[in-house]
């Protein structure tokens, strides 16, 4: 009987061994179920041929070539990926809607002796608890703001927080990118979908009585958009402001960018950027610093030319009650009893 899905939370404790994705590898790239693997029943391909044959020639003979392909995949997963299961196996299968995909795959499981079971609904079942989570419910804790100029090392800070045990979210790990110009961390960023199923997981796993720490974003991470939920909890929620010594902020700022420091052609496109709204010339200062490698006079030129002045029009935009903690400096213990101050005050 499909396992009918009710809440996210329900996921960390299901009584399956693994959960399949047998979509295309396009649709699992895009976004699926949380520790799922993607054993496809059709490739990319297939499922467009499939389909088209389908809506434009004749249903029975999309049914009849699709049966071949998925028992052709499945004979390939069965001795590659699944060829050490033992007998005990019980999986947990879906696809798109819960239909023919994960009905067929569950059906050669079964056969074979395990325990195979499928997804009422698919993963659009599972998406739309994301959705209700994320876009028509509120936030099932307080929410406290970690917030600060560049460089005041939140990120760190909200790390010795969960280090400690205390309840956070890590949006800009989940998003890839480190909310700046500066920010992408690799070549791309999850989808939107892919960094909801993130955020959503972690918000079903929060305790209510206990407050979930978050850093200070923008409304958008990169590309990506923070859902209404959150977003709207992180504007109404008190802010604890960092401050610490302009060299400090610099040497943990040469330490957080190891990236931009060894990839001059990126860093060089990057400056660039800034050319709008500093001009040619402080940019081709700027440009020359990094072409030499003298990384902490450029550092401490954008702290106090570009990012303090941004930080500080949009603080006063925003005028959120903060509680100000001046860091004597960003060594991992003054992090860390921060962070237990905090946690001690909850």
């Amino acid at each position: 009987m499909p396992l009918a899905l009710t809440q996210l939370a329900d996921l960390a404790t299901l009584p399956f061994d693994e959960i399949i994705d047998v979509r295309s590898p396009a649709e699992f790239a895009e976004d699926h179920m949380p520790g799922a693997i993607n054993l496809p029943a059709l490739s990319n391909e297939e499922r467009a041929r499939v389909g088209t044959i389908y809506v434009q020639e004749d249903p029975f003979k999309a049914r009849k070539i699709g049966a071949a392909l998925v028992s052709r995949n499945m004979a390939a997963h069965l001795e590659g990926p699944l060829a050490d299961r033992e007998g005990s196996y019980k999986p947990l299968v879906y696809c798109w809607r819960g239909g023919q995909r994960s009905g067929s795959v569950a059906i050669i499981l079964k056969q074979i002796g395990w325990r195979a079971d499928t997804v009422e609904g698919g993963y659009q079942a599972y998406r739309r608890l994301v959705s209700k989570a994320l876009y028509d419910g509120a936030m099932p804790c307080p929410v406290v703001v970690i917030d600060g100029g560049t460089g005041t090392a939140k990120t760190r800070l909200l790390h010795h927080l969960a280090d400690q045990g205390a309840q956070t979210l890590d949006l800009e790990a989940m998003a890839a990118h480190r909310g700046s110009l500066f920010g992408p961390v690799s070549d791309s960023q999850p989808s939107q979908k892919a960094f909801e199923s993130q955020l959503a997981m972690g918000i079903a796993a929060l305790a209510p009585d206990r407050p979930v720490y978050v850093e200070a974003e923008s409304s958008k991470i990169g590309r990506l958009i923070i859902p209404p939920a959150l977003w709207q909890a992180m504007i109404a929620a008190p802010n604890l402001r960092l401050t610490a010594p302009l060299e400090a902020r610099v040497s943990h700022l040469m330490s957080a960018y190891p990236d931009l420091l060894t990839d001059s052609a990126k860093l060089s496109d990057v400056l660039a950027q800034l050319t709008r709204y500093h001009g040619h010339e402080t940019v081709a200062q700027w440009q020359a610093l990094a072409q030499t490698r003298d990384f902490a006079p450029l550092i401490r030129a954008l702290v106090q030319t570009h990012y303090d002045p941004r930080y500080a029009r949009i603080s006063r935009a925003h005028a959120p009650a903060a509680e100000e903690h001046a860091l004597p400096d960003l060594s991992e213990d003054t992090l860390a009893a921060t962070a237990a101050k905090l946690i001690s005050a909850e």
